[in-house]
């Protein structure tokens, strides 16, 4: 997979993939969430994908579920230390299935690279004017 990424101007930067475009900005004048809380939104929705398809195997109703996502930090760097996600379901959701649908949530394939991260690695490389 490639992206190709642009600064469509002011504090702007864009990542372009197949058909899509997801826009991120900068404060204090953001028009778009921060790269960072992207990345972040990546964690929850990824885990909720693999809730949905658990809920939709098993012919469960999904309203009235949802995934609350907490972030600790260090208050020294302010780097995050740690992610809790929180499933609720409603009181109708069997409880049976509730320690399946957390394992189905650890699945999440951006949980996964956290726990084995990729090697990243920048270069710069001139191109000749378009």
């Amino acid at each position: 997979m490639e992206m190709l990424i642009d600064f469509p101007g002011g504090a702007r930067v864009d990542a372009h993939f197949g058909p899509f475009t997801v826009k991120t900005d900068q404060p204090p004048a953001a028009t778009a969430p921060t790269p960072f809380a992207t990345f972040l939104a990546s964690i929850g929705t990824c885990a909720g994908i693999y809730v949905l398809g658990f809920c939709q195997q098993r012919g469960l109703p999904t309203e009235g579920i949802r995934i609350i996502q907490r972030m600790h930090s260090n208050p020294f760097t302010g780097m995050v230390e740690k992610i809790d996600l929180e499933i609720q379901v409603p009181p109708t959701f069997p409880e049976k299935y509730r320690p399946s649908l957390i394992r189905s949530a650890e699945l999440c394939a951006v949980k996964k690279h956290f726990e084995n991260p990729p090697a990243i690695q920048v270069s710069a490389k001139e191109v000749a004017a378009a």
